[in-house]
């Protein structure tokens, strides 16, 4: 049998958190109801963010309202605190995700808080959530090098991704946040990281800035992971890391897989449509 790689798709919320055109509930809903199609397990599709800080995300319970869900499909939302964890509940996402960062730079910019004191306010979060039966997804941002401190060691990554596993994150999402690492630097941060947490409850999260996401991701599968995301029509950056373009788009992860010999479950027609649609909401034209 082929063996399987779950793409986990993050465009509807990491793709379009930095856009400047304010995009309206029901384009944000066509577009996850366009991915429902695709034959994906998961979609994350809002974020229940202060929106002083992240305005393109304070529709996030009008979104997981109005889409159409569909049987098999896991509707997932990022929360940054209580506040956040019970709106995402009253708003029925189906998981949520906390977001930590390997360097403390990086951290004290997107969080406003030290490694240290975000990894204290994640545990009882955490808690919380596990106590309502809500899985829970450890982003860890910044695993190569940080747009503020440089290179981040190895171990530092390990220590952050250790402690999200500990205190009962179901999944760590590893962040290439700046697009621009090379296989040979994500080679011995993995490694570092499978000491800790095992290989099956991680997964990589690569920006493109550099074009070579999808050699990383080569070097993730070596070391047995099996779960990518990416963003449909390669949408995405981050507000605190300039200079850093999209995630890894998601229909070249899939075809990248494909021609890999692994099995992706999507359909790839309904991905491209729902890339083209993705990318016109952002003003741009067809990209084959």
């Amino acid at each position: 049998m082929t063996e399987f790689v779950e793409i986990f798709e993050v465009g509807p919320r990491d793709g379009l958190q930095n856009e400047a055109r304010a995009i309206p509930v029901a384009e944000k809903i066509a577009l996850v109801d366009q991915l429902s199609l695709c034959g994906f397990q998961r979609i994350e599709v809002a974020s229940f963010v202060s929106p002083k800080w992240v305005p393109q995300m304070a529709d996030g319970a009008g979104v997981l309202a109005g889409l159409r869900r569909m049987s098999g499909i896991g509707y997932w939302a990022l929360t940054p605190n209580q506040r956040g964890l019970d709106d995402a509940q009253v708003a029925k996402a189906d998981g949520v995700a906390v977001f930590g960062a390997a360097s403390e730079g990086f951290s004290r910019a997107n969080i406003n808080a030290t490694i240290d004191d975000s990894l204290a306010r994640f545990r009882a979060l955490v808690a919380h959530a596990r106590a309502r039966d809500l899985p829970v997804r450890g982003y860890v941002s910044c695993v190569v090098s940080c747009p503020y401190d440089g290179a981040v060691a190895p171990g530092s990554v390990a220590r952050v991704a250790a402690a999200l596993w500990d205190m009962g994150c179901t999944e760590i999402s590893l962040g290439e946040t700046l697009g621009q690492a090379f296989p040979e630097d994500v080679d011995p941060m993995l490694a570092a990281v499978r000491n800790e947490v095992p290989a099956a409850a991680l997964a990589g999260h690569f920006h493109d800035t550099g074009g070579r996401a999808l050699a990383n991701i080569d070097v993730a599968l070596a070391h047995g992971l099996r779960i990518f995301d990416g963003a449909v029509g390669g949408l995405g950056g981050c507000p605190y890391a300039p200079g850093a373009a999209g995630n890894v788009d998601t229909v070249a992860v899939a075809k990248h897989l494909s021609d890999r010999g692994y099995h992706t479950g999507l359909d790839i027609d309904k991905l491209h449509r729902a890339a083209d649609y993705a990318r016109s909401l952002r003003g741009q034209e067809h990209r084959p």
